[in-house]
């Protein structure tokens, strides 16, 4: 269990605990009133219909959340969840007059953002069916696409699950333009045109990572990378891997 993770589950949890006998009206989200309570874009995401609502929303924030925060850090995944839930409140206002509740959008986008790191990791559907990151964000997004285009009335906030996606992809794009990566790109091209390759200072810096007190999923990805390279090649990195080796390499004095 990593920190941010731990502290939105108990928020959660303490505030469907509070509000299990008389749901707040003014902390619920109806998107005909952003303007009149512009609060609620946040405070909606801590309100639950009832325990099943709360169980399903907190179990994949448990089981997908602790390993994103561990690979993007704290501030930045705290910044994803909230932006995933901003994104699912502005979708619902497709749907100005319905009453939104819950933490779907912005675990959705926590949904996204594992599938985007970690695509052909294989996800159990009851425990049992295998089902591939990338494949099930995917169905979820048509499913989230028909329902919401079908006007369905089962009580789920289709647009603001499909928000959640949306929100969370925009960000961590924007997170991905700003990566380390980018700029060592640039540099590793003005290597090259001096004539030098410059791969094995690469090698170098990322060999020197300092294992010690290392989260041990960050040190079993870098393991994980590292052997990428002895079989493939510098080149064969993606960008969220090279941006990876970056963030935890230790910049000089």
């Amino acid at each position: 269990m990593t920190p941010w993770v731990l502290r939105l589950l108990l928020a959660n949890v303490v505030m469907f605990l509070l509000t299990q006998q008389n749901l707040p009206e003014v902390l619920a989200l109806m998107p005909r009133l952003i303007l009149h309570r512009p609060w609620t874009v946040f405070t909606y995401m801590f309100l639950h219909a009832g325990l099943t609502h709360l169980f399903f929303n907190m179990l994949g924030l448990f089981f997908f959340g602790p390993r994103l925060e561990v690979r993007l850090g704290g501030a930045r995944f705290l910044a994803l969840y909230f932006i995933s839930g901003l994104g699912g409140a502005l979708l619902s206002l497709l749907t100005p007059d319905a009453w939104i509740i819950g933490a779907s959008g912005a675990v959705f986008g926590v949904f996204l953002g594992f599938a985007m790191f970690w695509p052909d990791e294989n996800i159990y559907i009851w425990m049992v069916l295998p089902v591939r990151a990338r494949v099930l964000v995917t169905v979820m997004t048509v499913l989230s696409l028909a329902g919401g285009f079908a006007g369905a009335r089962d009580g789920v906030a289709h647009f603001a699950h499909l928000g959640g996606f949306v929100g969370g992809f925009l960000y961590l794009k924007w997170l991905e333009r700003r990566s380390p990566a980018r700029k060592f790109k640039q540099k590793t091209r003005q290597v090259k045109k001096s004539g030098v390759t410059g791969r094995s200072i690469e090698l170098e810096r990322w060999r020197s990572i300092r294992r010690e007190g290392m989260h041990p999923i960050n040190r079993d990805e870098l393991d994980r990378i590292l052997s990428k390279i002895e079989r493939a090649g510098v080149t064969s990195l993606s960008s969220d891997e090279r941006a990876f080796l970056e963030r935890i390499t230790p910049k000089p004095d």
